[in-house]
């Protein structure tokens, strides 16, 4: 296991996830936000955020958490390991609304300089549907990689208890024989 892919809705705390992981393992870890938002939210153009991707994943470790369902294949193709963060969508709003409290007129350590965190009403939406418009098409998704380690996480609980299993088995917790359906 070298490269840890985590995916999931705004709000469910891959940012998080993938610093907790990259102190466990020791394993670099990138926030695809900081790289895609340049300041004043403004978004790297397709071409060249491509062509960063394809760069990045070739590196020999990597956390990489972020979406960005467009460029999705680019992760999945080099990953080892996806973690799939399904949480209820009552969190996932109530986190993003927390975090904009918390973050009020500040950047979040996972953004670029100049990203203040904002909210608005398509992001809510995006984030309440999340589960209903995008979880089924990443999970058909996740269903043509076969030869990858699929961990699907619905709850901060369970995210607690794979933590303190990497805590206790390191790289380890990887290497349990689970099918992903």
């Amino acid at each position: 296991m070298k490269r840890i892919m985590i995916i999931g809705s705004g709000g469910a705390g891959k940012s998080t996830l993938a610093r907790q992981l990259g102190e466990l393992l020791q394993l670099p870890v990138h926030h695809m936000d900081a790289y895609y938002w340049k300041a004043g939210w403004n978004p790297t153009p397709n071409e060249q955020w491509d062509s960063f991707q394809e760069k990045l994943v070739l590196e020999e470790h990597w956390i990489i958490d972020g979406n960005y369902g467009r460029t999705l294949d680019i992760r999945i193709k080099r990953a080892d390991v996806v973690i799939l963060l399904d949480f209820s969508r009552l969190i996932t709003v109530y986190r993003v609304i927390k975090r904009r409290i918390m973050y009020h007129g500040k950047t979040r350590p996972d953004l670029n300089e100049d990203c203040p965190e904002s909210l608005d009403f398509e992001f809510i939406k995006w984030v309440w549907n999340f589960r209903i418009t995008r979880i089924p098409i990443i999970i058909q998704k996740l269903r043509d990689y076969s030869d990858k380690h699929i961990i699907v996480l619905k709850s901060p609980k369970e995210v607690k208890i794979f933590l303190a299993q990497v805590k206790t088995l390191g790289a380890g917790v990887f290497e349990k024989d689970e099918n992903f359906s």
